[in-house]
Formats: structure tokens, C-alpha cells, sequence
């Protein structure tokens, strides 16, 4: 067990997840003991000491507390680079969220040039994550310029899936353990997507993501319902693009992709997260890598030809020449984009439960294997993130061909446009012009207010009526 003590609460996070990327391996923990002075002390459990960062506030004591955290941030990095010998591939940044720098700078007037050299220096972050920050908020910036000022987005949360992945955290269940209040669920989400249609009126629909959980657990006849239920309610004048996440190949038919096509989807992922078969019965998924394929061949013939395959580096036990022959496979099928993920372990996953963090070495080689598969298939980056507990601190990257990144995808990064979402677990991300109080701080104002709906899917489908009168206060102004 090794303790993080933090002398200010601000310096918890940045401080217990850098030791985490440190020590991947090893049980960690962290508490506050509020004192004037600023430092972070890092103790295994015999009490050796793994790194002091201590901070002293100069004679005037006129230093800004995010100059502060920062030297603090920098002092511990230094000293975990020293005592393990090892430096972490995006420095001192812990958030999920590091190509907003480059957006910042680049909306700022920045060249590339000078702000590589500064991301590097700043943050201690490697050349290559510098040049890829940069390259993706280039990109980003074109796709978003394409975006109304009165735009909105809508996301659309389906928590079932054939099975519960072990690595899963998502607040999504079984459907064989949710079959008989799969109606009961969609009752409740239409009703919040009526009120939602009703104020939604005054913007402009840009993009549709039903996401999850598999939304294509639900029955043809399901699906129908509620993609007609979107038809009646939600004008598409100004779509952009309508993605369903068909995800696990084993919830994939013919007549489902039928649906879906029929109301204009445009954009839908097929994700294998690997092509091994031996991963996949680890993992938890109840299907094969022919069925895989047998997915996407059925996707094509149906005139899908905006289609995305999800794969995570760093599966248990998988190797880097498991990882080549699984990229090998999706080359050959020919995906339109590839999202590539850095396996991340929450503690309410399985895998999370039983205390399994299997961080291979070899993950920063699979990252890279993928990238220049995804070269070699005409795609390029176009949106990045980050999570807690990400293998050897790394990162998510989106891949695709030209015209055909995902823009909600973008959206939910960069929190550039309003995001309604609505179904179990779904949060609304209100963007406004202008300040607003915040009502988690009333005395701080801000640009963006996040609205939960419980994750739960008993207690959303009890509580539906809730989540509409949390969204209504805000939505009708």
C-alpha cells in the first residue's frame, strides 16, 4: 500500500493518479491534512519515503494556488522520474482532457512550432504526445467551424448489453437480467426525450448519438419505436450526423441494421475490442472473431459506409504480436475509422473488483502498432482522451478517413456545444454564451453545467419524472 499525503485537497488528484502511473501495480491511497504549508509526501507501506514535493511560499506570499499546484506537480514528477528510473509518456498531466491546451493555443493564435517546444517543457510530456495534442486540435477546429451557433446535440443511453464486459464500469446490465423491464425502460426514455423535444425547438439538431451499454440489444420492433419516436419529435433539417453504437457483433442482425438505415443513421461502430478469441472469452464477450466479421460484412451490404471498430491495447495476457494479427484483421476488413483504447480498470468493474490491473509493458508498443495501421488504412487522429486509472498513462485515440470523424465524438471532448441526454446514467452538458451562477457553487459563475440522470436503470425507470424536472429549470430558459 503506498499513501499520498496531500497538505491541500486541490493537490489530491493530480497527486494520487501520478503515483498511480508510477506504480501501477501497487494499492494506493491518499488523505488530506490540512496545513499551511504545501507539499506532497508519497510512503510505502514499510514507511520509506518513495518522494517528498514540498513548495515554500515566498517572503510576500503573493503566489496564486494554480502556480502552486503546478510547482508541486512538477517537484513530484522530478522526483518519481528519479527514484523509478521511468518517465510517463504525457508528463505531469493527469486530466482526461490534454488536447484542450492545444485548442486554447491554436484558437489563441499559437503556431505548432512553439507550442511543442512549450508542451514539452511545460508538462514534461514526450515530442510525440506534444505533436499529436496539436495535430488533433487542428482538426478538431475544421470539424467544429462546420457547427451552428444555435446547435445542440442529443445523446440517447440503451444500459443492456448480451453480457457485462469484466472490464466495464458503465452502468449497464445483462440483458437476460433486464428482459422483462426492457419496455418499462423504454416508457420511461421516451417520456424524457418528449420533454426534451419540447424545448429543443428553439435549436438546431446537429448530431444523434445513441450510445450505451448496446443499443442494438433492443429488438428490432424496439428500435423501430424508438427511432420513430425521434422522427415525430426532432426536426433533422440541420442533422450532421446520426450514429448508433451497434457494438457487440452477437446483438447485430440484418433486420436491426434494416431499422436503422431506414431512418437515416449514418454512422454506426462495430467493436471488437480484439480479434483474439482466447481474449474475448477472458474478457467476457460470448461471441467469435467470425462473428465479427459476419457483423460488418452484413453492415456493408446494408449501404453503411461510415463504420467504426473499437479495439483496447493492453487486454489481459494480450501480446504485441496478439495485438498485430488483431489489427492485421481490421485492416483487411476496412473500417472507415478505428477508436483505440488504453485498457482502464474502475474499481465497480469486475476486473476493477477482484483487484486484476494487468498493465502490460508492451502497451506502449501496441499504441503505436495502431497508429500506423490506422496510417496505413488513410486515417489520421481527430480526437483524444483520457481516463482515471489508464494503462502506463496513456490514452483513447479516434482514427478516421477523411469526412468521416465523429463529430459528437469531438462535441463531447471539447464542450464546445450543448450536449441533452436522456436515459440511465446520461449527462447533459449545458454550454452557454455567457456566465451563469453555478449551482454546485453559488459563489463562483461558470460557462457549463453537467445535469445527472441516476445510473441506476430500476431507479431511472421509477425516477424519470425527476430527471425531467432537473433538465426543465434549464432548458426552458
Amino acid at each position: 500500500m503506498i499513501r499520498v499525503v496531500c497538505s491541500k485537497e486541490t493537490y489530491v488528484y493530480n497527486g494520487y493518479h501520478m503515483v498511480k502511473a508510477f506504480y501501477p501495480h501497487e494499492e494506493a491511497a491518499s488523505c488530506v491534512e490540512e496545513k499551511a504549508s504545501h507539499y506532497i509526501s508519497v510512503y510505502f507501506e514499510d514507511g520509506s519515503v518513495a518522494a517528498v514535493a514540498k513548495e515554500e511560499v515566498p517572503g510576500d506570499g503573493v503566489v496564486e494556488a494554480r502556480e502552486l499546484k503546478y510547482r508541486i506537480d512538477c517537484l513530484l514528477y522530478k522526483k518519481l522520474v528519479s527514484r523509478t528510473g521511468r518517465s510517463l509518456a504525457w508528463g505531469i498531466l493527469m486530466g482526461v482532457r490534454p488536447t484542450k491546451i492545444a485548442m486554447a493555443e491554436l484558437e489563441g493564435g499559437a503556431v505548432k512550432e512553439d507550442f511543442t517546444a512549450r508542451f514539452v517543457q511545460d508538462y514534461f510530456a514526450s515530442r510525440e504526445k506534444a505533436e499529436i495534442a496539436w495535430q488533433i486540435a487542428e482538426r478538431e477546429k475544421r470539424l467544429l467551424d462546420r457547427l451552428d451557433k444555435r446547435g445542440i446535440s442529443l445523446y440517447i443511453g440503451i444500459p443492456f448489453c448480451p453480457s457485462v464486459c469484466t472490464y466495464c464500469s458503465f452502468s449497464s446490465g445483462a440483458l437476460a437480467d433486464w428482459k422483462d423491464r426492457v419496455e418499462d425502460y423504454i416508457d420511461a426514455l421516451l417520456r424524457e426525450l418528449a420533454a426534451i423535444a419540447r424545448a429543443a425547438v428553439k435549436w438546431r439538431l446537429n448530431t444523434i448519438y445513441i450510445g450505451g451499454g448496446t443499443p442494438t440489444t433492443l429488438s428490432a420492433a424496439q428500435m423501430e419505436r424508438l427511432l420513430s419516436f425521434l422522427d415525430e419529435r426532432f426536426s433533422k433539417e440541420h442533422l450532421l450526423e446520426y450514429t448508433v453504437e451497434a457494438g457487440r457483433p452477437d446483438s447485430i442482425t440484418k433486420e436491426k441494421l434494416s431499422v436503422l438505415r431506414a431512418h437515416g443513421v449514418t454512422r454506426i461502430s462495430i467493436n471488437p475490442q480484439s480479434m483474439q478469441q482466447k481474449t474475448l472469452d477472458i474478457i467476457g464477450r460470448h461471441h467469435t472473431p467470425e462473428d465479427i466479421r459476419t457483423a460488418y460484412r452484413m453492415a456493408r451490404e446494408a449501404g453503411f459506409d461510415n463504420i467504426n471498430m473499437d479495439l483496447i491495447a493492453g487486454l489481459p495476457k494480450e501480446t504485441e504480436e496478439d495485438m498485430r494479427d488483431t489489427l492485421s484483421q481490421i485492416e483487411r476488413l476496412a473500417p472507415d475509422s478505428l477508436t483505440v483504447h488504453s485498457l482502464a480498470v474502475k474499481r465497480a468493474a469486475r476486473m476493477g473488483q477482484k483487484k486484476e490491473y494487468p498493465v502490460s509493458p508492451q502497451i506502449g508498443q501496441m499504441i503505436r502498432d495502431a497508429a500506423d495501421c490506422a496510417k496505413r488504412m488513410g486515417m489520421s487522429p481527430y480526437y483524444l482522451y483520457r481516463q482515471k486509472n489508464i494503462s502506463g498513462n496513456f490514452e483513447n485515440v479516434g482514427y478516421a478517413k477523411v469526412d468521416k470523424a465523429g463529430l459528437y465524438n469531438i462535441l463531447i471532448m471539447e464542450e464546445k456545444q450543448t450536449i441533452i441526454a436522456a436515459g440511465a446514467g446520461a449527462s447533459t452538458k449545458l454550454v452557454f454564451d455567457e456566465p451563469v451562477e453555478n449551482p454546485a457553487n453559488k459563489n463562483k459563475k461558470t460557462r457549463l453545467i453537467r445535469l445527472e440522470n441516476v445510473k441506476a436503470i430500476e431507479d431511472y425507470i421509477n425516477r424519470v419524472d425527476e430527471m425531467i424536472e432537473r433538465k426543465e429549470e434549464w432548458l426552458w430558459r
